[in-house]
């Protein structure tokens, strides 16, 4: 880690000890299941909004082998309000994989993570930080907004090269130890 990212990371850390959410619902056992569900809530959806979504939803497919079960015109009608109905698809074809193919765990490993229906690098490495503390960088709109004016990397996000750039500067201020509460 460069001297740079470092002091931005250790920031980063003390800001979220003080002003940072600590008691959202899926903070509170974080298994890979529930980090899952919210991830994909939160999804072009601020946080207010999916708390209650989230809560029913739980209630409703406690397991992923209960959401691999549902049908899905139960599925969609949960997620009835939150809108971009592929995520709720997407989830359940998801755990249908997990179910036929992990046993309804989640994989340990962020490429068997991406390799699931509708879970991107990012998502899988938020999964694996939030719910296992395993030390993987994000890239979602927010982190890449933050990262490009922290460390003045210009152009078009949606580049390749620019996003590479991006993925490579996430990756750098990453830490090994507390990459959970980073994450968040």
């Amino acid at each position: 880690m460069t001297a740079e990212a470092g002091l931005f990371t250790e920031a980063l850390l003390q800001w979220f000890e003080v002003h940072g959410r600590h008691h959202l619902p899926w903070q509170e056992s974080p298994t890979p299941y529930r980090v899952w569900v919210s991830e994909v809530m939160l999804q072009q959806t601020q946080v207010a909004a999916v708390i209650p979504y989230y809560e029913r939803f739980m209630r409703e497919f406690p397991t992923v082998a209960e959401l691999a079960a549902a049908d899905e015109d139960a599925v969609l009608h949960l997620w009835t309000g939150l809108g971009y109905y592929a995520r709720a698809r997407n989830l359940r074809k998801c755990a249908q994989a997990l179910v036929a193919q992990h046993g309804g765990e989640f994989p340990a490993g962020l490429d068997e993570v991406t390799e699931l229906p509708g879970i991107g690098r990012s998502t899988a490495g938020a999964i694996l930080a939030l719910s296992r503390g395993a030390r993987h960088p994000i890239l979602d709109g927010n982190v890449k907004r933050v990262l490009a004016r922290v460390f003045g990397i210009a152009g078009d996000p949606g580049s390749a090269a620019v996003l590479a750039r991006l993925w490579q500067q996430a990756d750098a201020c990453t830490p090994a130890e507390r990459a959970a509460a980073y994450t968040q």
